[in-house]
């Protein structure tokens, strides 16, 4: 069985709803109809493992397009976006933010 925190990060990156979606500069300049394939690409991402899900939580990926290397992941706040989340598996004290990058901004 899935985790609640993983059920809550698929959710959110599959329909954009229950938090903020940032991107870095490198991101935000590319042309609009490749950030819209690069959000596609986040909100279908299915090649979650154990390199890079190791705490099964579904908070992190990556994938190429164009040539290009995108980072997606997935960071938890309390609700005034000041602090981190005490908890992340309740929808009700955690903002989920999901940040897309180009790797050679990491």
């Amino acid at each position: 069985m899935m985790n609640k925190i993983a059920l809550l990060n698929d959710a959110f990156r599959q329909t954009f709803r229950g938090g903020k979606i940032m991107m870095t500069i490198g991101v935000a300049e590319l042309p609009d109809c490749l950030k819209a394939e690069a959000l596609r690409q986040v909100a279908d991402f299915s090649g979650f493992t154990e390199e890079n899900d190791p705490y099964s939580e579904h908070d992190f990926g990556s994938f190429d397009l164009v040539g290009r290397k995108f980072l997606w992941k997935i960071d938890y706040y309390d609700e005034n976006m000041k602090y981190g989340s005490e908890d992340p598996s309740d929808p009700k004290r955690t903002t989920r933010v999901l940040t897309l990058m180009l790797s050679s901004e990491y």
